[in-house]
Protein backbone atom coordinates (compact mmCIF):
# COMPACT_ATOMS: atom_id res chain seq x y z
CA UNK A 1 0.00 0.00 0.00
CA UNK A 2 1.15 3.48 -0.83
CA UNK A 3 2.01 5.37 2.37
CA UNK A 4 0.29 8.47 0.99
CA UNK A 5 -3.00 6.51 0.70
CA UNK A 6 -2.70 5.39 4.31
CA UNK A 7 -3.26 9.00 5.40
CA UNK A 8 -5.24 10.33 2.40
CA UNK A 9 -7.44 7.62 0.86
CA UNK A 10 -8.11 7.57 -2.88
CA UNK A 11 -11.31 9.51 -3.58
CA UNK A 12 -14.06 7.93 -5.62
CA UNK A 13 -13.21 8.33 -9.34
CA UNK A 14 -16.79 9.44 -10.08
CA UNK A 15 -16.38 12.29 -7.57
CA UNK A 16 -13.03 13.30 -9.11
CA UNK A 17 -14.48 13.24 -12.66
CA UNK A 18 -17.38 15.45 -11.60
CA UNK A 19 -15.32 17.87 -9.50
CA UNK A 20 -12.64 18.44 -12.17
CA UNK A 21 -14.92 18.09 -15.25
CA UNK A 22 -13.08 15.03 -16.57
CA UNK A 23 -15.00 13.23 -19.35
CA UNK A 24 -16.27 9.71 -18.62
CA UNK A 25 -14.41 8.43 -21.69
CA UNK A 26 -11.44 9.77 -23.61
CA UNK A 27 -10.47 8.58 -27.08
CA UNK A 28 -6.84 7.57 -27.68
CA UNK A 29 -4.67 6.69 -30.66
CA UNK A 30 -2.32 3.96 -29.45
CA UNK A 31 0.76 3.04 -31.46
CA UNK A 32 3.07 0.11 -30.89
CA UNK A 33 6.71 1.01 -31.54
CA UNK A 34 10.01 -0.79 -30.97
CA UNK A 35 10.32 1.21 -27.74
CA UNK A 36 6.83 0.43 -26.38
CA UNK A 37 3.40 2.01 -26.61
CA UNK A 38 2.59 5.64 -27.36
CA UNK A 39 -0.87 7.05 -26.60
CA UNK A 40 -2.09 10.35 -28.04
CA UNK A 41 -5.45 11.70 -26.93
CA UNK A 42 -8.03 12.32 -29.64
CA UNK A 43 -10.07 14.49 -27.27
CA UNK A 44 -7.52 16.46 -25.22
CA UNK A 45 -5.10 18.49 -27.36
CA UNK A 46 -1.43 17.96 -26.57
CA UNK A 47 -1.93 14.99 -24.26
CA UNK A 48 0.62 12.29 -25.08
CA UNK A 49 2.11 9.54 -22.91
CA UNK A 50 4.08 6.34 -23.36
CA UNK A 51 4.78 3.04 -21.60
CA UNK A 52 6.36 -0.38 -22.00
CA UNK A 53 3.21 -2.50 -21.47
CA UNK A 54 -0.57 -2.07 -21.70
CA UNK A 55 -0.86 -2.19 -17.90
CA UNK A 56 1.77 0.52 -17.50
CA UNK A 57 0.09 2.55 -20.27
CA UNK A 58 -3.17 2.63 -18.30
CA UNK A 59 -1.29 3.95 -15.27
CA UNK A 60 0.48 6.56 -17.41
CA UNK A 61 -2.80 7.62 -19.05
CA UNK A 62 -4.34 8.13 -15.60
CA UNK A 63 -1.34 10.16 -14.51
CA UNK A 64 -1.43 12.29 -17.68
CA UNK A 65 -5.19 12.92 -17.40
CA UNK A 66 -4.93 13.88 -13.71
CA UNK A 67 -2.08 16.29 -14.54
CA UNK A 68 -4.02 17.71 -17.52
CA UNK A 69 -6.98 18.54 -15.28
CA UNK A 70 -4.79 19.73 -12.34
CA UNK A 71 -6.04 17.09 -9.90
CA UNK A 72 -3.92 17.19 -6.70
CA UNK A 73 -2.03 13.95 -5.97
CA UNK A 74 -3.66 13.86 -2.52
CA UNK A 75 -7.09 13.46 -4.16
CA UNK A 76 -6.53 10.72 -6.68
CA UNK A 77 -4.17 8.23 -8.33
CA UNK A 78 -6.59 7.17 -11.05
CA UNK A 79 -9.94 7.98 -12.64
CA UNK A 80 -10.00 5.23 -15.26
CA UNK A 81 -9.75 1.60 -14.13
CA UNK A 82 -9.73 0.02 -17.59
CA UNK A 83 -8.46 0.65 -21.09
CA UNK A 84 -10.32 -0.73 -24.12
CA UNK A 85 -7.83 -1.73 -26.81
CA UNK A 86 -10.25 -1.43 -29.76
CA UNK A 87 -11.38 -5.01 -30.19
CA UNK A 88 -8.16 -6.53 -28.82
CA UNK A 89 -9.44 -6.71 -25.24
CA UNK A 90 -9.36 -4.62 -22.10
CA UNK A 91 -6.64 -3.84 -19.57
CA UNK A 92 -7.63 -3.31 -15.93
CA UNK A 93 -5.82 -1.21 -13.36
CA UNK A 94 -4.47 -3.50 -10.60
CA UNK A 95 -5.12 -1.10 -7.74
CA UNK A 96 -8.74 -0.68 -8.86
CA UNK A 97 -9.55 -4.40 -9.18
CA UNK A 98 -10.91 -4.55 -5.64
CA UNK A 99 -13.03 -1.41 -6.13
CA UNK A 100 -14.94 -1.52 -9.40
CA UNK A 101 -16.66 1.77 -10.15
CA UNK A 102 -19.47 2.00 -12.65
Amino acid sequence: MNLLRLFWPQKDPRYIKNKYNIPDTIGWDIQLTKDGLIATSKDLPGLVTNANSPEELLEMINDAVLEYFNVPKLDSDYVFDRLDLSGHGEVYLKQAEKKQYA
